[in-house]
């Protein structure tokens, strides 16, 4: 029965929010490409907006990097370069990741307290808004909780086991059984993680995938003043 709920966890709902984000993804951007936007509330607002949206982009940006690097790199890569692992959960991991998770914090804050304390943008807010500005500081803390009680857990090492598995989805063996000795703060981080990937497609965060290229091509905007009479 045990091995039944960690092959759930570990195999079955995973591979169930990935495809919810791939399928659910490319559903909205066929056939409702109009709705790939995040509603501006700026005109209701805009100084908190602006310093919340900017540290939280710039943290989740370099938070999710820096989640890829460490699941895309093996340990024997890093070993091949000669790199320590001290070294590598020093600098990598808890400095640079430390410092990803407070930008992300610090703005995500910033954004959930202003969506929840400004009458006006609280009451132009959908349900899906409020969950989003909740899942996403929760994720958050639980990320940099993970990072910084790595120390706490001595023995763990997430290269060798969180890392291993999260790669092994990728082509289709899943080793579900390394997750067994993985701290319960770094799994529920994961299923936090997993569950807003699934639900990506079907939020705001859409808005994410929206890059404007047209920006990169389209002819210069002139904008002339009116002579005056």
């Amino acid at each position: 029965m045990k091995d039944f709920f960690s092959v759930v966890l570990w195999v079955i709902y995973p591979y169930a929010m990935l495809l919810s984000f791939f399928v659910g993804t490319f559903v909205r951007l066929k056939f409702y490409p109009a709705s790939v936007t995040a509603v501006s509330s700026e005109m209701l607002e805009k100084k908190k907006l602006m310093i919340g949206a900017i540290t939280f982009h710039v943290g989740i940006i370099l938070a999710f990097f820096g989640h890829i690097l460490g699941i895309l790199i093996p340990k024997a890569f890093t070993d091949f370069l000669g790199i320590s692992d001290e070294m590598y959960h020093m600098f990598g991991s808890l400095m640079m990741g430390t410092g990803a998770g407070v930008l992300a914090l610090a703005g995500m804050i910033i954004l959930t307290y202003r969506r929840f304390t400004n009458v006006r943008v609280f009451v132009t807010s959908s349900w899906s808004d409020l969950m989003v500005s909740v899942a996403l500081l929760i994720t958050i803390i639980l990320g940099l909780a993970s990072t910084l009680s790595g120390p706490l857990h001595p023995a763990f090492d997430y290269r060798t086991t969180l890392s291993v598995w999260a790669r092994s989805l990728f082509y289709l063996q899943p080793k579900w059984w390394l997750m067994a000795t993985v701290p319960w703060i770094y799994k529920t981080h994961v299923i936090c993680g997993l569950a807003i990937f699934g639900f990506f497609p079907y939020t705001r965060l859409i808005h994410a995938i929206a890059i404007p290229y047209q920006y990169f091509y389209r002819r210069y905007i002139v904008y002339r003043r009116r002579p005056r009479v």
